[in-house]
Formats: structure tokens, C-alpha cells, sequence
């Protein structure tokens, strides 16, 4: 038996996720997706799709030498041969010489060689920038080596196997899994009959899944969006919420999985309290979302009216989601207003939160709803709503293009003629100010009153309260940095508080610019920045230098 001769020096490369199998008699090529691929293309319920999510991950220690290579099962005189042919499978330089070694030393094959066989298959197929198509009869051999030996397989190594065969792309109604799956359930204790519906035993399945670090740390969308096939009313109120989290954690504006929480909120509303009912709504005001299910404000407001007074701080938040929505239910208003309320959440620790929340809200009524006619917030009680850039800003400022923005602007106007992270009342930053007088020119900052008053002054008879009228003759022009971090993950749609604050500031007499980060990241160096925002500034007929005054 001849030993096929390695590279020196070299290391085998990883094992990769990135091989799949199509059905049978279909070409067998890797994919950069082949675990999630497997996951989508099952056409498998809820409690398939967390079974194939929640296979044990293969440990490396038990793929090497360290722990089959160096004393082989039964040891003795065979540690030789058993750990040769465990080289000669790692070094394989194709399937076919892998089914070779595995096919013609019968005698040495240990239960051990084949997940070590599966990996090195994998890592053929990923090696090559484009591997060509396996042959069927390469991998039915394959298979039925593992089907023909799994019954002396123990119970780890049929746990590496299934999971190394998802990996590769075996077909989950195929022979290969269905053995292995079997020899699965023999190995396992018997249980007790479950006491739970079928249905929750895959919303808990689900919900294990859903809790696993690498699904929280990454934007899985196209998972996401597979779940939410899956009908509403077999879940569990936990599953939903952390779904609903992971959409609002990463952006993600997935209407189908939005509208089925929505819809799951209706269902169980008996059974929601508004703790859970916050968590649930709040990705509809922050992806900036208002689901078609007709049901879905008339239940909030049924809960709202239930359990406003026994969660204070969960009652602001659904409002909070609702005011981005432009969606205040009045009666729900009436009560947060209220001196009793406003009295209790006071000695509460959440009290500086809460009051910041209702100048936000009181905001909006004074902006957004002239019909309102019941109690407000008193002048003593608001606060400085976001007296400072957001935390998803100064996270993110080392990507942000406020400093060559502020540059560009310093460079073009001069440092007096522009405020920058100026917070105007009722307490909105803005990124960049400029006072612009009657004819056009850009004013010095100090020279003039940066702030326009708040409340607006009153509109006369018949004017719509969203023209505010100011006798001011000096405008406010706020430049507005929209960087990619403020809009929804898929789409043009800006985030829900992003959106509360350029509508409030607009409402309040501002004149606003946005820079799109599309344009900004266009701009080559800060000469096309500086032309890039003359254009944008005289588009909108302001002029400075000596021709402005």
C-alpha cells in the first residue's frame, strides 16, 4: 500500500461550511452558505429548522491526533495501521483516493475515521476556487460505508458525523442522515411522554436556538426571515421577543416576521403584560414600522388601559414606540399626564428616565396634536429630551464624517458662521446650525440667537399647526448627517427616532439639509467635500465670504 506523499511543511486547510450536496443526480459544489443553505432549502417546520440550528458544534480536539491518532479504540497492536490510515485520510488528495483508503483497509478502519473522513471532504471542496462536481456513486459509496458501520459508532462520534454531513449539504430526508439520526435516538435515555403541546416544544427548541451567542452577534436576515413562516400561535412569548430584539439590535426591516409579531400581539393579548408587550413593540417604532394588522393599535390601547398603572416604566416605553409612529393613543396620554402618575413614577429609580420620555411625548402633543385638549406635562417637570448625540453615534464616531464635514464647513464659512452639536429646546442635538438672514447670507453665530422659541409662537386662525410662524427675520439652517447607521439595515428608511427628531425640528421653524451618507462617501478628499457642500449650501440661495456680508 503506497502512502500518497504531502506537501512539506504544509497544513491542512480548516474544515469550511462551505460544501453542499444537491439532491440526487445533481452536481455537488460548495457554497459560502451551505449550513444556512441547508436550513432555508428544508422544507421543514419550525421544530426542523431549531434541529438542524442546535447540533452539537464539532470540537476540534476530537478530530485530531491528540485524542484518536496517538491511542487508537482497543490500542494494542494496532495503533500502527490505525493511525497510518488516519494520516492517509487526512491527506487525501481527492474523494475518490479518500473512498479508496477507507474502501480497501477494511481491517484498519476504526468508527473514529469517518467524521475524520467527512472533514477532509469538506475541506477538499473548499480548498479549490472551483472544485469540480463530485461524482453521485462517490458520495452513495460514502454513505453507505457510514450507514453500513454507524450501529459501532458511540454516541459522540454520531453527533460529529450528523453534524459534519449538515455542513457538507447531505439531504436531511436522505439515507445518510436518517441512519445516523436513528442510531441517535436508540443511544439516547428513554424519556418521560413530554407534558408540553407539540407546537411549544419547537417555540422552546426555538427559543434555545435564538439564545446562542453566534445567532445574537450576527444579523442572520435570511434565517430570520425563514422563521417567520412559522405560525405565531405555537411559539412562545420568549421566542417572539427575541425576535423582535434581533431586529431592532441589527436593523432589520423584515415586514413578513414584523407582521407576524404583530399579529402574535393580538392573538395573545390576554396572556401579554406590558413588560413583555414593550419588548415586542419596540422594533415597529425603531425601524420606523406601522404593520398592517388592523387589530394591532385597538389591542395596545386595550393594554394600555389594563396595565398602565402597574408598569409605569413599560407604559412609557410602548408610547415612546408609538410616538414614532405618530400612533398616541389619547386616552393612554390622559393618564401619563396625570398628576397621580406623574407623582408615583417620581420616587421610583427610573424617574429621571421616565420624565425625559414624557417631555419627549408632551413634545409631540404640543407639535403633532392640536387636538389634544387634556393634561400636559408641567413646565417644571420637562427635561432636556436628548441633550446629547445619541449613544449609536458617539459609538460609532471614529466612522462618523462629522469631523471632516465640521472641516470642510470651517474651511467654506469660517469657524463663527456655524454651531456644531448645538442642542436646541425642547432638547434635540443638531449636528451643524447656521443663522441665515433674509436675503441669504450666512450670519456670525454670536451675533444672533441660535435657539428659535419653544413652544412655537401661535399660529393664527386656520393655519395648520405644522407651520409654526416665527417673526424672526434671521432663518435656522440645520445640516443633518444621515450616516448609514441611521437607517434600516435594507432600504432607505430611516430609523424611527432619527425620523421623531428631523420631523420635531422641522415643526419647530428649522430649516433642514441632509447630507445622505451616499453622497458624503462619494466625496474624494476634502477639496470635493468643501464643492460638494458649496453646491448643496447655494442650492438653498445662501451666500457668504465678501458677496454675503
Amino acid at each position: 500500500m503506497r502512502r500518497p506523499r504531502g506537501e512539506p511543511g504544509s497544513r491542512a486547510p480548516r474544515p469550511t461550511e462551505g460544501a453542499t450536496c444537491a439532491g440526487p443526480g445533481e452536481p455537488w459544489s460548495p457554497s459560502p452558505n451551505s449550513m444556512l443553505r441547508v436550513l432555508l432549502s428544508a422544507q421543514a417546520s419550525a421544530a426542523r429548522l431549531s434541529g438542524l440550528l442546535l447540533l452539537p458544534p464539532v470540537q476540534p480536539c476530537c478530530l485530531g491526533p491528540s485524542k484518536w491518532g496517538d491511542r487508537p479504540p482497543g490500542g494494542g497492536l494496532h495503533a500502527g495501521p490505525v493511525q497510518g490510515l488516519q494520516r492517509l485520510l487526512e491527506q487525501a488528495r481527492s474523494p475518490g483516493e479518500l473512498l479508496r483508503w477507507l474502501g480497501q483497509n477494511p481491517t484498519k478502519v476504526r468508527a473514529h475515521h469517518y467524521p475524520v473522513a467527512l472533514r477532509r471532504l469538506g475541506q477538499l471542496l473548499g480548498s479549490q476556487p472551483r472544485p469540480p462536481p463530485v461524482e453521485q456513486a462517490t458520495l452513495q459509496d460514502l454513505s453507505q460505508l457510514i450507514i453500513r458501520n454507524c450501529p459501532s459508532f458511540d454516541i459522540h462520534t454520531i453527533h460529529v458525523c450528523l453534524h459534519l454531513a449538515v455542513l457538507l449539504g447531505f439531504p436531511s430526508d436522505g439515507p445518510l442522515m436518517c441512519a445516523l439520526e436513528q442510531e441517535r435516538r436508540f443511544r439516547l435515555p428513554p424519556k418521560p411522554p413530554p407534558t408540553l403541546q407539540p407546537g411549544l416544544r419547537s417555540g422552546q427548541r426555538l427559543e434555545a436556538a435564538l439564545s446562542c451567542p453566534r445567532f445574537l452577534r450576527r444579523p442572520q436576515q435570511h434565517l430570520i426571515r425563514s422563521l417567520a413562516e412559522a405560525r405565531p400561535e405555537e411559539l412562545t412569548p420568549h421566542v417572539m421577543v427575541l425576535l423582535a430584539q434581533h431586529l431592532a439590535r441589527h436593523r432589520l426591516r423584515e415586514p413578513q416576521l414584523l407582521e407576524a409579531i404583530a399579529h402574535f400581539l393580538v392573538v395573545q393579548e390576554a396572556q401579554l403584560s406590558s413588560k413583555v408587550v414593550q419588548k415586542l413593540v419596540l422594533p415597529f417604532g425603531r425601524l420606523n414600522y406601522l404593520p398592517l394588522e388592523q387589530q394591532f393599535m385597538p389591542c395596545l390601547e386595550r393594554i394600555l388601559a389594563r396595565e398602565a398603572g402597574v408598569a409605569p416604566l413599560a407604559t412609557v416605553n410602548i408610547l415612546m414606540s408609538l410616538c414614532q409612529l405618530r400612533c398616541l393613543p389619547f386616552r393612554a396620554l390622559h393618564f401619563v399626564f396625570s398628576p397621580s402618575f406623574i407623582n408615583h413614577v417620581s420616587g421610583t429609580p427610573h424617574a429621571l428616565i421616565v420624565r425625559r420620555y414624557l417631555s419627549l411625548l408632551d413634545t409631540a402633543v404640543e407639535l403633532e396634536l392640536p387636538g389634544y385638549r387634556g393634561p400636559r406635562l408641567p413646565r417644571r417637570q420637562q427635561v432636556p429630551i436628548f441633550p446629547q448625540p445619541l449613544i449609536t453615534d458617539r459609538a460609532r464616531c471614529k466612522y462618523s464624517h462629522k469631523d471632516i464635514v465640521a472641516e470642510g464647513l470651517r474651511q467654506l464659512l469660517g469657524e463663527e458662521k456655524y454651531r456644531q452639536d448645538l442642542t436646541v429646546p425642547p432638547g434635540y442635538c443638531t449636528d451643524f446650525l447656521l443663522c441665515v438672514s433674509s436675503s441669504g447670507a450666512v450670519l456670525p453665530v454670536r451675533t444672533q440667537d441660535p435657539f428659535l422659541p419653544y413652544p412655537p409662537r401661535s399660529c393664527p386662525q386656520g393655519q395648520a399647526a405644522s407651520q409654526p410662524t416665527t417673526h424672526d427675520p434671521a432663518q435656522r439652517v440645520v445640516l443633518m448627517l444621515r450616516e448609514r447607521w441611521h437607517f434600516c439595515r435594507d432600504g432607505r428608511v430611516l430609523l424611527g427616532s432619527r425620523a421623531l427628531r428631523e420631523r420635531h425640528l422641522g415643526l419647530l421653524g428649522y430649516q433642514l439639509l441632509p447630507l445622505p451618507f451616499e453622497e458624503l462617501e462619494s466625496q474624494r478628499g476634502l477639496p470635493q467635500l468643501k464643492s460638494y457642500l458649496r453646491q448643496k449650501l447655494q442650492a438653498l440661495g445662501l451666500r457668504w465670504g465678501p458677496e454675503g456680508g
